[in-house]
C-alpha cells in the first residue's frame, strides 16, 4: 500500500470528533453532507479537494453521501451522540457517524 499523500494527511489533520450542537448550524444552513459509515471520510474530503465530481455523483447516487435529512438530524439531537466526525471542506461541512 503506498503511502497516503500530503493532502490526504492534511485532512486526517484537520478532522475531529464533534458534538451535534456545533454541527446544527452547518445543517440549517444546508451546508452539512453526512457520509455513510463504510465510506472513509477523508477519502470522501479528498474527493471534494480534487473536484472529483464522478466520484462525488457516484456516492450521491448510492446514498452513500448525501444532504443530512430533518429525521437525521432530530435524531442527532435527541441521542447526542459522542461518535460525529467532521471535516471542513468549504463550502461544505462533511460529517460521519462512527461506532
Amino acid at each position: 500500500m503506498s503511502a497516503p499523500s500530503e493532502t490526504y494527511a492534511a485532512i486526517l489533520g484537520a478532522t475531529a470528533q464533534i458534538e451535534w450542537n456545533a454541527l446544527e448550524p452547518h445543517f440549517a444552513r444546508g451546508e452539512l453532507l453526512v457520509v455513510d459509515r463504510g465510506l472513509d471520510l477523508v477519502a470522501v474530503a479528498q474527493a471534494f479537494i480534487d473536484d472529483d465530481s464522478g466520484q462525488v455523483k457516484a456516492w450521491m447516487e448510492q446514498g452513500l453521501l448525501a444532504a443530512v435529512s430533518d429525521a437525521q438530524a432530530a435524531d442527532w439531537f435527541e441521542r447526542n451522540p459522542d461518535t460525529l466526525w467532521a471535516v471542513v471542506i468549504r463550502p461544505w461541512v462533511l460529517m460521519q457517524e462512527r461506532g
